[in-house]
């Protein structure tokens, strides 16, 4: 992994003109991850993402006693065919959101007590709701402190099945969670979803990831899902580049009125955050997608439009857009992103609180965000990242337009992306 100095001051570029793949997709990696080690057989994962989260999902599995073996360009995943090898394992999943709410329904697959735990921050972080669900397919869980957020405990003898629900409107990665577990059941699993389920695209990969690997779900919409008893096919699995990983280089073409192609994501791609090209269109740019690339050329100057964006479906790109926004000609408004509050930080405070120190003028409420142009620039910034590292990549794009801007805590970006900033000034 590459370390950076406790600060780092992004230069202004000119227009951009670059080619580039961007990581593998945490998403797709570690639900391939835990798809694989429930499959019955050996299953090769190419182009995986290399860095913190996934680190933190091997390590995790490896603890559980499943075999990997790691080359340069990819994972070997050796399924024991739903089995949980280990009887009992303590479980340290940092600040990776996807490898503790996938594990506390994969290790309710096991026989014996397994605790999962992870930094100050993950236990502050929700996880209850995916609980009560468990319990009532026969899983006896808890929390070690009462407070419905990790450390987790759960007592497994296996999944019963029968019917659950899960609330739709804080995580869909609950709902992800029980999906992936759910064919090692007993007996039929039925998952009601109750409010509107949030980032619905990510469903949409974790039923596509699971039907590749041989287990189709019956759904009716995004409200209700039945899993039938079945197992996982060992596979050759291909995972795509990282559609949030790239958001950022697309709208670094559009802030410098460059042109930026990334080679490994296009029209095909099964991530919802690929839109955030199709919301750069509306905002000035040029798109040009084929079927495994996306091309983004910016306005002449940056010269960015404002307006009004539903990111419901993919939240984490909020933060690059309200960056954006202070080079739009009007106002920028990102609605129905509630569920940004439960993050790595509380993301809706912490962008508005940074783009403050910029000069703008920003709105915050419940669910959304209003950035207002940027009128007058102090010209010397210094920014907070929260330990989050979508903090620092979305605010480093400022830096390709203002001097002075400096991003605190760089390394933070390793939970993903550890190269980010050398490939940002590569560029």
């Amino acid at each position: 992994m590459l370390s950076y100095p406790d600060a780092l001051t992004v230069s202004p570029k000119p227009p951009l003109n670059k080619d580039l793949a961007v990581p593998g997709s945490k998403s797709l990696t570690n639900r391939a991850f835990v798809v694989a080690a429930l499959a019955d057989g050996v299953s090769t994962l190419r182009g995986g993402l290399i860095a913190e989260d996934s680190e933190v999902m091997i390590a995790a599995l490896k603890n559980l006693g499943f075999t990997l073996d790691i080359s340069a360009d990819s994972y070997t995943v050796h399924g024991q065919g739903g089995k949980i090898p280990a009887p009992k394992a303590n479980l340290d999943l940092r600040l990776s959101g996807t490898s503790i709410r996938f594990l506390t329904a994969m290790v309710a697959l096991g026989q014996g007590t397994y605790i999962l735990d992870g930094n100050e921050r993950m236990r502050e972080r929700p996880i209850q709701d995916l609980l009560t669900s468990l319990e009532h397919l026969g899983v006896k869980t808890g929390t070690q402190f009462e407070t419905g957020c990790p450390p987790v405990i759960v007592e497994a003898t296996g999944l019963e099945g029968g019917e659950t629900s899960i609330a739709g409107d804080r995580s869909s990665q609950y709902l992800s969670a029980l999906l992936m577990a759910a064919p090692y059941a007993k007996s039929v699993v039925t998952i009601n979803v109750t409010g509107e389920l949030q980032s619905k695209p990510f469903i949409d990969m974790t039923l596509k990831l699971m039907k590749d690997f041989g287990v189709e779900v019956a759904r009716d919409g995004y409200a209700t899902f039945t899993i039938k008893p079945a197992v996982y096919r060992a596979l050759d699995y291909l995972v795509e580049g990282d559609a949030m990983a790239a958001g950022y280089f697309w709208a670094a073409a559009a802030l410098t009125g460059g042109r930026i192609k990334v080679t490994n994501i296009g029209s095909e791609s099964i991530q919802g955050d690929k839109r955030l090209a199709n919301v750069l269109e509306h905002m000035g740019c040029q798109v040009n997608w084929t079927a495994t690339t996306c091309e983004v050329i910016g306005p002449e100057a940056g010269k960015l439009r404002g307006g009004m964006f539903d990111l419901n479906d993919m939240p984490d790109q909020a933060q690059t857009l309200a960056v954006l926004g202070l080079f739009a000609d009007s106002p920028v408004r990102i609605n129905n992103v509630w569920n940004m509050r439960i993050k790595e930080t509380d993301r809706l405070a912490a962008v508005h609180t940074e783009l403050k120190k910029f000069g703008a003028e920003v709105e915050e409420g419940h669910d959304y965000l209003i950035i207002h142009p940027l009128k007058t620039y102090a010209g010397k910034v210094e920014v907070d990242t929260y330990g989050d590292h979508r903090m620092a990549m979305a605010f480093a794009l400022a830096g390709l337009r203002l001097p002075g801007v400096t991003i605190k805590d760089p390394s933070c970006v390793a939970k993903t992306f550890p190269e980010f900033f050398d490939v940002l000034e590569s560029l």
